[in-house]
């Protein structure tokens, strides 16, 4: 396994801002973080983020704002036929003077890096955000400045939603970011299919009994809450984007053998059942 965390983002020397344009059928699918603040516009693609203990969906004008050596992985939805487009920023909080963002006229700001501790996505505001970034491409270096600094702002000042509720802090090393990466990756892989706690321990090379206690460490919760979140945002997925689909289906291909079971998983994560979530969405 090749370029795990952490992932250092590739700017020249002096260069204080980084523009980045990613076109796949998958985005950067493996758990990394970095050192640099991220600001990313979805284009095209739906998919998961997952972050921190978050695991959530993403899809076109979505913004997120991932903060300094935050791990995430950002899974594409293979169904999708067609290359997903994400635009990013990347800086940091020294990029332009270690006391730069101290200053009384960037007051503003303070929260906005408060935020992103945590990751965000926006809520408001996005298509003048969206403006903003679609100038990026073809702007000068002073241009993508001034269109830095308005995106901030615009942000800075728009509603949003907290993804998570708990960050490892912890930068990763080469052998714990493989370890994590391929618990990640396997999960994601393999959801919609039974996963007993040998398989994943074995996964992690480690007893069940270690790696419980390891991944609830940098996770806070434990392994089977993560992979019951998967299973769940993939459910929500399928009730979004199929309006026939039975719920029975949908519990069946999100890996619940019970939809008893699954109802209640639903409810207790996104606060309706399924069928008001589905009825909701395609309002």
């Amino acid at each position: 396994m090749t370029n795990v965390l952490p992932f250092k983002i590739p700017k020249q020397k002096n260069e204080a801002l980084l523009y980045q344009e990613d076109h796949a059928f998958n985005f950067y699918d493996k758990l990394h973080q970095h050192q640099e603040i991220q600001i990313s516009l979805i284009i095209k693609g739906k998919g998961t983020i997952v972050l921190g203990d978050s695991i959530s969906q993403f899809k076109p004008n979505d913004i997120f704002v991932i903060g300094s050596n935050i791990a995430h992985v950002f899974k594409s939805d293979t169904e999708e036929n067609e290359a997903h487009t994400m635009l990013s920023l990347f800086f940091n909080m020294d990029s332009f003077g270690e006391d730069f963002f101290k200053l009384n006229e960037l007051d503003t700001l303070s929260s906005f890096f408060e935020k992103s501790n945590f990751g965000i996505r926006i809520s408001s505001e996005k298509e003048e955000a969206k403006k903003c970034f679609l100038k990026l491409k073809h702007a000068t270096k002073l241009e993508k400045l001034i269109l830095f600094f308005k995106i901030l702002n615009i942000i800075s000042h728009a509603q949003y939603e907290v993804l998570a509720s708990f960050i490892y802090k912890k930068i990763y090393d080469d052998n714990e970011g493989e370890r994590m990466s391929a618990i990640f990756a396997y999960s994601m892989k393999n959801f919609a299919q039974e996963i007993d706690l040998n398989q994943i321990a074995a996964i992690a090379f480690m007893t069940p009994n270690s790696f419980c206690r390891y991944f609830k460490q940098r996770t806070n919760i434990t392994y089977f809450q993560f992979l019951i979140k998967i299973r769940i945002e993939h459910a929500c997925t399928l009730l979004s984007s199929q309006s026939d689909i039975a719920v029975a289906e949908v519990a069946k291909r999100s890996g619940f053998k019970n939809i008893s079971n699954f109802n209640r998983q639903f409810k207790s994560i996104k606060k309706l059942s399924p069928l008001e979530y589905k009825s909701i969405d395609q309002v």
